[in-house]
């Protein structure tokens, strides 16, 4: 089908904040709460988080800014958005290979990022029955494995977690998107100061030890490999190379501020990343727990601190509905890319959209869970589904999709209309100049090589 056949509607965000908490929201998630804080354990802490504060303004801003720019500039899905921006600019439609990429690439993502995000919603009642109180490392891990190896009990929350996610990208941007970020991001807010108030009180001095694990630099402990985690994980905690910033993009008017917004967003994710950090690790240093514990910190080691401290099944139960919204907030800007392409370029509508993509994921996240207990011996590339799935994304197509991103918009694109658009200084022009042409580039080209090693 044809470009010329786009159907002309197209939605726009009701506000700035709305468009900043969606954008954010989209941010906040699993690698926020989840990745983060067990990537700061293994990397020794303080010289980990530095280097990836330094990162995430000096990659990861630029491209959220340029993705952002060019779906605005587009004002379509983000395939057709990169194939009219690059014929606009005189440039061969083939660049709709990078919209592609980073379409497929969030419908993979989401295939097994519902099944953690079912994890997630069971927990929160597996805290509520007070399975935790009292359990030493052997019970919570003995409770996860049997979790995971109940394919009734993962097919049910992975099918909550989809249908929740669907319903809420069903309603439209405004009614879906944007009033379910405006809602769940405040309450992340709150939900994540409570929990690191109550790690402060419950821990004692623990908490002076977790502050100094996060922020007293170690660079010691800082080599090749916990840089290069680094910035790879600036990357991908923004949502980069997914397509989802590109999607947010095409809702925007030509009134926001694309740097001040960009800015707010990436402050923000800090901002709960390591408020993350700071309600997980004085409980783990109270409990006198390893914090290099690696993928079980959240679902094997923290249930031991839950499980072991006055009031912690509270705690359990407030911390794993944080997790829920958190990536509730990251799923619903996963599925926005691909009912955003089928709504603009088929006869289907917003809900009938979202009903079809939502059943090809969720059938394919089937596969996903079954990689941990029925199909454990079904390997592909001597890789589980699971595995395979998240290697072939992370590794390969975010960083891809990155790559293209940035190549097109810092030597493809007309360079004085993006001055123009984003209000540069000739000095901070020469410094975006720089970073977008030069820096960035082969920043992401390590992030991929460093992947494929």
């Amino acid at each position: 089908m044809s470009t010329g056949t786009m159907k002309k509607s197209h939605s726009q965000w009701s506000s700035r904040m709305g468009f900043m908490l969606a954008a954010a929201g989209s941010a906040v998630g699993l690698g926020n709460i989840w990745k983060f804080p067990y990537m700061a354990g293994q990397m020794g802490g303080s010289a980990f988080v530095l280097t990836y504060l330094l990162f995430m303004f000096l990659i990861g801003l630029p491209i959220l800014v340029l993705e952002w720019l060019i779906g605005r500039r587009g004002q379509k899905n983000p395939i057709h958005t990169m194939e009219d921006v690059a014929v606009a600019e005189g440039h061969s439609k083939s660049w709709r290979w990078v919209g592609i990429i980073g379409v497929v690439g969030s419908f993979l993502i989401l295939s097994f990022y519902s099944v953690i995000g079912g994890w997630a919603t069971d927990y929160i009642f597996i805290a509520a029955k007070g399975s935790f109180d009292g359990a030493s490392g052997a019970v919570t891990q003995q409770i996860f494995d049997d979790f995971r190896g109940n394919v009734s009990h993962l097919l049910t929350w992975h099918t909550i977690f989809m249908a929740i996610t669907a319903l809420i990208v069903a309603l439209g941007v405004g009614a879906g998107l944007e009033r379910a970020c405006k809602l769940m991001m405040p309450g992340l807010g709150i939900l994540l100061l409570i929990l690191v108030g109550y790690a402060a009180y419950a821990s004692g001095p623990s908490f002076g030890v977790a502050c100094e694990f996060l922020f007293s630099p170690n660079w010691s402990a800082l080599n090749g490999t916990a840089i290069l985690a680094a910035l790879g994980h600036a990357f991908f905690s923004l949502s980069l190379g997914m397509g989802i910033m590109m999607a947010y993009g095409s809702y925007l008017g030509q009134d926001v501020n694309l740097l001040s917004t960009a800015r707010t967003v990436v402050i923000l994710d800090v901002i709960v990343a390591v408020l993350s950090g700071l309600a997980i690790f004085p409980l783990v240093f109270a409990n006198g727990l390893p914090p290099a514990v690696g993928e079980g910190l959240i679902f094997v080691t923290l249930p031991i601190a839950f499980g072991n401290m006055a009031g912690g099944a509270i705690l359990g139960i407030l911390f794993f509905i944080f997790l829920t919204f958190a990536a509730l907030t990251s799923s619903i800007s996963l599925l926005e890319p691909t009912v955003e392409l089928l709504e603009e370029k088929t006869p289907l509508g917003r809900k009938a959209a979202t009903i079809t993509s939502s059943i090809v994921i969720w059938a394919l996240g089937i596969a996903c869970l079954l990689s941990f207990n029925l199909w454990s011996d079904v390997k592909l590339f001597d890789k589980h589904i699971f595995d395979l799935l998240d290697y072939l994304t992370s590794k390969i197509m975010l960083p891809v999709t990155g790559l293209g991103t940035v190549i097109f918009g810092a030597w493809m694109m007309n360079q004085k209309r993006i001055r123009s658009e984003l209000n540069l200084s000739p000095f901070w022009f020469g410094v975006w100049t720089l970073l977008s042409r030069f820096v960035i580039p082969v920043a992401v080209i390590f992030i991929l090589v460093y992947g494929l090693m």
